[in-house]
């Protein structure tokens, strides 16, 4: 008889888990809460517009290709992908850096801000590409359970990167402070300000300047599509509207879950939701971490997010545009340090309808604005309303047209929606940041060290915040319960 695993969540990494698993020969069966598979990765579709809900940017195109080799599958037996030309651009107070789809027309604009800045930065670059090398193939693909996983050969020689600041690295070699903004913006996907994220993770600037940026026809959600299907063909069952209420313990091993009322047994427990809300699915004395861990822990942000239909074509726009025209280090303090809804927000804009007309009506454009915020601020329809006037302000003047009586709808998500909808701790949206003392053995763990047999995968475990850790920790997860089966 197999054994069987109950998967709590189909995001990313669970999903991801569920492949694995049943590949490795378990019985795997998937619990989510909402009507639709995906977890936080979501669509809205309205009045013949599609917006991606969650996760919107496709880096690192080699772990996608990677999780479907496994399978012996290609990314393109369930999504096409197209290249983004030019990536995205950046809108200062003064001017617009935009971001080309090779190092050469990066290296072109990054002279044209400062004469002489492309000789550092294709150093930079390489340096980054090692890094991201010894990351991918020594350290990410490791399940965070002793220290020793982060010693090579490779990261001792590269010690003091752990101990550096990514900013620190970037201003030694650049002045100029819309190209600093330019370089420290990839680390923010890692959910930590660049002051307190460690040099080695310039990995990210590879993924963006040597990778590129792309886009799956019909959004992000086709990779779920993808992921769900190929799930589905390797005997995977997934139950949707099924909320999970408790985890069941016998004897300190899990054993199964509560869901709707019922209990469905199980040889072992995974949760790909929230971490800390998993906790609270058990009794107090079956749970790892103190309220008072997660409180001291530095989260990644939340975010304000609008999805808007316009009935007409959006000018002078790409399909991800970064609104950084106001202080950078201002807004970055007022998420982190000092947390309260921020004075001048920088904010970002995503256009899919300008590479994807398939995402809304024939010349109209589908856009959603996101303006990063602290987790567990407060929510309210009057502030949503606020902060939509203003950043809507800012985009018509920086992009010099008006779009406001071009509105056909708009929808919002916040702190609210991220805590009922994903149950989701302070209403982060990405998970626990990267830091120093927040990276790999010094996460919370793959495995409960109180249960046996229940296990955790996703953003707030290894390797980390993101869609790519997270397909990297829902393989690595499989593989600790396959070898302790």
């Amino acid at each position: 008889m197999s054994k069987k695993v109950a998967i709590i969540g189909s995001g990313f990494s669970s999903l991801s888990a569920a492949c694995y698993l049943s590949k490795l020969g378990f019985e795997v069966s998937v619990y989510e809460k909402n009507e639709t598979v995906g977890g936080r990765a979501r669509q809205l579709i309205r009045d013949g517009f599609t917006f991606d809900i969650g996760p919107s940017w496709y880096w690192m195109p080699d772990i996608f290709e990677r999780f479907f080799g496994d399978f012996g599958k290609k990314t393109s037996d369930y999504y096409s992908l197209d290249k983004l030309s030019p990536a995205y651009k950046i809108f200062f107070e003064d001017d617009v850096i935009t971001i080309g789809d090779s190092m050469d027309k990066i290296c072109d604009e990054f002279e044209r801000i400062e004469k002489g800045s492309s000789k550092y930065l294709r150093k930079f670059i390489l340096q980054a590409q090692d890094n991201y090398n010894i990351a991918i193939n020594e350290i990410v693909y490791r399940p965070g359970l002793s220290p020793l996983e982060l010693v090579t050969k490779d990261t001792i020689l590269r010690v003091d990167q752990f101990f550096k600041s990514i900013s620190g690295q970037v201003r030694k070699h650049f002045k100029n402070p819309k190209l600093i903004a330019t370089l420290e913006f990839p680390v923010l996907f890692l959910g930590a300000k660049p002051s307190k994220t460690p040099a080695f993770y310039s990995f990210m600037n590879f993924a963006d300047f040597g990778l590129g940026t792309w886009h799956p026809k019909g959004g992000m959600y086709k990779i779920i599509d993808g992921m769900r299907k190929l799930a589905e063909e390797l005997g995977v069952s997934i139950h949707m509207g099924h909320a999970v209420e408790k985890i069941v313990v016998n004897d300190g091993s899990a054993r199964g879950l509560v869901v709707n009322n019922k209990t469905i047994q199980a040889d072992f427990v995974l949760s790909g939701a929230d971490y800390h809300h998993s906790e609270t699915l058990l009794d107090p004395e079956h749970r790892q971490y103190s309220e008072g861990y997660w409180d001291k822990k530095t989260f990644a942000p939340s975010s304000l997010l609008f999805y808007v239909g316009f009935d007409k074509k959006i000018k002078n726009v790409e399909h991800h545009n970064l609104f950084f025209d106001t202080d950078f280090e201002q807004h970055a303090e007022e998420i982190y340090d000092d947390p309260k809804w921020p004075t001048k927000p920088l904010f970002y804009v995503n256009f899919p309808t300008v590479t994807d007309q398939s995402m809304a009506p024939e010349g109209f454009e589908s856009g959603f604005f996101l303006v990063p915020i602290a987790p567990g601020l407060e929510d309210t329809a009057e502030l949503r309303e606020q902060y939509f006037d203003i950043i809507m302000k800012r985009f018509q003047n920086r992009t010099d047209q008006k779009v406001e009586n071009n509105i056909i709808f708009k929808e919002s998500f916040c702190v609210n929606d991220f805590k009922e909808q994903y149950n989701s701790y302070k209403g982060n949206a990405y998970g626990m940041a990267n830091t120093l003392f927040q990276t790999a053995f010094l996460r919370p763990g793959l495995k409960s060290k109180k249960v046996k047999d229940l296990y955790f995968t996703g953003q707030l475990t290894v390797p980390g915040p993101g869609v790519p850790p997270s397909l990297i920790s829902g393989k690595l997860v499989s593989e600790l319960i396959d070898k302790n089966k």
